[in-house]
């Protein structure tokens, strides 16, 4: 089978890590993620005018292995910026979503004129099946919204939050405004330096118009941005550890111990070839599940959570050997290794980890799937 990329796949990559090799350096991300913002506005407004990368998260599903390629080049350069949160879960929430209030903020995501962060997290778990803790009531004028979200990426920057809600009909998603009277963010960094909130909800107003995805719709475009986030994800991870493999061969080569580069210690030379295998498991995985996409539920299932699975353990294998590789200076803010594990790790953690979706695969594969021409429960 050929993994290749197309020539279009391979324009898109070459012309995206041209522009952050030049642009988005460690410095510069550095300075966008300590600064009082917590990003660099000029790389997005150029992800939208210069690159048109916001083109993927148009109305028209885009080819996955298109996102793959785009985030792979976002891991490589460590990128901050919420293109994940836009341009992958919450376009596809709007896409799968169906109403003209979903179209209508689509079309600003596309613009580049919109950040969205979708709400969903609660304190029950990442893999809840529906939200619990946040609820809609109705009244004559729309809905009144209560209750709370943990761990919002991208909150603190949104311009739209897209909100998970228990109706009497079942779950919803609703648009809401971050500065709406009763709704409260807590901002804070995590710990590889973007932004996320907790958001509380105080019998904040909305409007019927702002449902943009009712229960219809709603538990059906949350699982397919649910999916397509993990598989972005996975694909960021990949580039993420191969700069961590890469910056590891580099630096054993020039660091000297006993009269020779480290490089040349055998157990190092097989601890780094350990590193590689794991990321090419994951890479294997993540082309996968990136194929199972669009595939029936089961299928899609096995495939994703079996991603994440591999793509979690690479993660801590790649990133804690990289950094101890590294030695001392591993653990200094001034080398790039260590941020770059901080960010593997977070990856491993969000929508479930490793041991979550471990215990999914073991469940959806336990489940006989249906007879042929028989639709699955």
């Amino acid at each position: 089978m050929d993994f290749s990329f197309t020539p279009e796949q391979e324009q898109l990559r070459a012309s995206l890590a041209a522009y952050l090799r030049s642009h988005h350096d460690f410095t510069t991300r550095q300075a966008g993620v300590a600064s009082d913002d917590g990003r660099t506005p000029a790389i997005w407004h150029d992800f939208a005018d210069r690159l048109g990368l916001f083109a993927l998260a148009g109305p028209d599903a885009p080819d996955p292995f298109d996102l793959l390629v785009v985030m792979q080049e976002l891991g490589v350069a460590l990128v901050a910026e919420p293109f994940l949160e836009t341009a992958v879960t919450s376009a596809t929430l709007l896409r799968e979503s169906g109403t003209p209030a979903a179209a209508a903020l689509l079309q600003r995501i596309t613009a580049g004129d919109a950040v969205v962060a979708f709400a969903d997290g609660e304190r029950n778990g990442r893999l809840a099946a529906a939200p619990a803790l946040t609820r809609a009531s109705p009244f004559a004028g729309g809905w009144h919204l209560h209750g709370a979200k943990s761990m919002v990426m991208a909150a603190p920057w949104a311009t739209t939050l897209l909100v998970s809600a228990a109706t009497p009909e079942g779950a919803a998603v609703f648009a809401v405004e971050p500065g709406s009277a009763g709704v409260t963010l807590h901002p804070y960094r995590t710990i590889d330096g973007r932004r996320a909130a907790d958001i509380h909800f105080a019998d904040a107003v909305v409007t019927a118009e702002q449902m943009i995805a009712p229960p219809a719709t709603a538990p059906a475009a949350i699982d397919a941005a649910t999916d397509a986030t993990i598989v972005a994800l996975a694909a960021e991870a990949l580039g993420v550890l191969r700069r961590i493999l890469d910056d590891t061969i580099a630096y054993t080569r020039e660091r000297r111990q006993f009269g020779q580069a480290i490089a040349g210690f055998q157990a190092l030379q097989h601890r780094m070839v350990d590193m590689f295998m794991k990321i090419e498991a994951a890479t294997s995985a993540t082309y996968l599940a990136t194929m199972k996409l669009h595939a029936p539920a089961r299928e899609r299932a096995l495939a994703i959570s079996g991603a994440k699975v591999l793509v979690g353990e690479a993660c801590r294998f790649v990133g804690q050997n990289g950094v101890q590789l590294h030695g001392g200076m591993g653990m200094t803010e001034e080398l790039a290794v260590g941020h770059y594990f901080k960010r593997a790790t977070v990856i491993e953690g969000l929508f479930g980890t490793s041991d979550d979706h471990l215990a999914r695969y073991m469940s959806v594969a336990a489940t006989p799937s249906a007879p042929e021409g028989v639709a699955a429960a």
